[in-house]
């Protein structure tokens, strides 16, 4: 089922056979993509621009915290290789983490670029997203699957900011982009791994969201979508949630759970941008999630029950208390879609937000949380 977003009568009839507990799926095949929209709009982005010139808090924090890294200097040295692997539990590692990190870079800067207007940190941006297209040929390896849906969602974030904010990315580069993402991306997510732990599934959805907007690929797009939406793999909203929040990576420790969560998280809001709202789908059912894993965290007891996947591959008995009180950063975003937006409230989750802000880097998410989505307003 796909839920689409239209004003007037099309958006009444839709939401009364929503109501009914039907299944209503609406064809918007012919729909454009709106651009920038993968993760920000130009008015999100305009918006973080004016609070980081106006020195507001917390945006003022945050904006910090992503100057000071080192991915964010103008100094960074972007490292590719023709054929990246990345093995079981990331070994070996052959220009994955390299890869990690470079496509975290391109974000930082594509950011910089628009809340600065400093055409240096479009052109770093631009050599990293360039440099990669005419390298990278392969991601191969046990866990290609899941790195390639971990650096994927990061350089097409990049890509689609610099791609349309006049940052001077000459059209043959942006080609050869196009080429690496629908040549070597989507060649190794575009069957997802319905077996694996639910976060595998979750990182490659967010990425294949990603790149069929970037793309203008409505069939690349919708696939993403009608697998989330579909319960066949461990990490579809149906199978990773069940009814009162519980995660199936719950009993197998408190960092993996965060990290399905948070490319959930990604994988909503970039539907979201484009008229499809997976954040409503199974009432809310990520919104549970996030409050049962953030409530859990917090040092609170949480209901739990004892968890077997669908293949009978995982056998989780009992909640883990591995990672327990150790947040990612991927709070924001969803909280200010329920919170700000549908006006839901997440008590745990905000105090998570509290104890954490301002929300830092990690390489394994699409981070800056609190710069990007804190307090943008409601749309």
């Amino acid at each position: 089922m796909t839920i689409f977003r239209f004003p007037c009568l099309l958006l009444a009839v839709c939401f009364a056979i929503m109501l009914a507990g039907s299944a209503a799926t609406c064809s918007d095949a012919e729909k454009p993509f709106t651009h920038p929209g993968i993760l920000h709009s130009r008015g999100e982005l305009d918006f973080v621009k004016a609070k980081v010139a106006e020195g507001e808090e917390p945006w003022a924090s945050a904006w910090e915290e992503l100057r000071s890294h080192g991915i964010s200097r103008l100094d960074w040295k972007p490292n590719p290789i023709a054929d990246v692997v990345r093995g079981v539990r990331n070994h070996p590692d052959i220009g994955g983490t390299n890869l990690m990190r470079d496509g975290a870079a391109a974000y930082s800067h594509a950011i910089q670029w628009y809340v600065t207007g400093k055409q240096p940190h479009a052109d770093k941006a631009l050599e990293i997203l360039n440099t990669y297209a005419s390298t990278l040929e392969s991601i191969g390896g046990h866990d290609a699957r899941l790195l390639a849906g971990m650096a994927g969602i990061t350089f097409t974030n990049a890509a689609e900011i610099v791609r349309h904010t006049d940052a001077g990315w000459r059209e043959p580069d942006q080609q050869r982009f196009e080429r690496l993402l629908r040549e070597v991306f989507y060649d190794v997510i575009k069957d997802f791994y319905p077996t694996a732990n639910g976060n595998w599934d979750a990182a490659m959805i967010q990425t294949m969201l990603a790149m069929g907007v970037f793309l203008d690929d409505r069939k690349m797009f919708q696939r993403a979508v009608d697998y989330t939406l579909s319960a066949r793999g461990n990490g579809a909203i149906g199978k990773y949630f069940n009814k009162f929040g519980e995660c199936q990576e719950s009993g197998r420790d408190q960092a993996h759970t965060q990290m399905g969560l948070g490319y959930l998280g990604c994988a909503a809001e970039i539907a979201w941008k484009q008229g499809v709202d997976l954040y409503g789908a199974l009432d809310n059912r990520l919104a549970l999630g996030f409050e049962y894993t953030a409530k859990y965290n917090l040092g609170h007891e949480v209901p739990y029950e004892p968890y077997r996947s669908h293949e009978g591959r995982y056998y989780y008995p009992k909640i883990s208390d591995k990672s327990r009180g150790r947040f990612s950063s991927i709070y924001e975003r969803v909280y200010h879609h329920y919170h700000d937006r549908v006006g839901l409230e997440m008590p745990f989750t905000a105090q998570v937000i509290e104890k954490i802000r301002p929300e830092r880097w990690r390489s394994s998410h699409a981070s800056w949380g609190t710069l990007m989505h804190a307090g943008q307003p409601a749309n």
